[in-house]
C-alpha cells in the first residue's frame, strides 16, 4: 500500500486490487490505504475463485507479490502466464521460480518495491519485454515441476536435502 501511495504522489492513475487478503489481514491494510490518502483507488475482493483469476490478471497492468517467504510461488506463474509482467520479493524460493522473467525487489524496502513497479509502469519497451519473457518462463512449468520443486523446499527446511 505505502508502495501503490508513492505511485500516486507521482501521478500514477490505477488502482491497487489486494486479491486473496482475509478480512483480518485487510484491515491494517484499509487503515494504511487511508492513512496515506489512497482509499478510493485500493480494492479488497477478498478470495477470488480460480476460475475468475486470469480476468483478474488480465485487467492487470503488473503483479507484485512482496512475499517475504514463499515456499513455491505459483500466483507470480499465474500472472506470467496471464502475459502479466511481474514485480517479486528478492527471495530464494521466487528467485528460484521466475528467474530472471521477473523484476525482483527488497521485500522490506517500501522504496525498492516502489522502484520496481515504477520502471514497468514508465518503460513500455520493459514492461513488455518482461511480460513477453514471463510468457516463455512459464511454459517451462508444468504441476510435476511444482511439486518436485515444493519438496526440494521442505526437504531444506527439514535439513534432509
Amino acid at each position: 500500500v505505502e508502495a501503490f501511495a508513492a505511485l500516486k504522489r507521482r501521478g500514477y492513475g490505477g488502482h491497487l486490487v489486494l486479491a486473496g487478503v482475509p478480512p483480518e489481514r485487510a484491515r491494517p491494510l484499509c487503515a494504511a490505504a487511508r492513512r496515506l490518502h489512497v482509499e478510493p483507488w485500493v480494492r479488497f475482493p477478498g478470495f477470488v475463485p480460480g476460475s475468475f483469476l486470469p480476468v483478474l490478471y488480465g485487467g492487470a497492468k503488473l503483479f507484485v507479490f512482496p512475499s517475504l517467504y514463499e515456499g513455491f510461488g505459483l500466483p507470480p506463474l499465474e500472472a506470467m502466464a496471464c502475459g502479466v509482467p511481474v514485480v517479486v520479493s528478492d527471495v530464494p524460493a521466487l528467485r528460484e521460480v521466475v528467474g530472471d522473467a521477473g523484476v525482483r525487489v527488497d521485500p522490506l524496502s517500501v522504496s525498492s518495491i516502489e522502484g520496481g513497479m515504477r520502471a514497468l509502469l514508465e518503460d513500455p519497451a520493459l514492461h513488455k519485454r518482461f511480460a513477453e519473457e514471463g510468457l516463455r518462463h512459464v511454459r517451462g512449468f508444468s504441476w510435476r515441476e511444482a511439486a518436485e520443486q515444493t519438496l526440494r523446499v521442505y526437504e531444506e527446511v527439514i535439513g534432509h536435502g
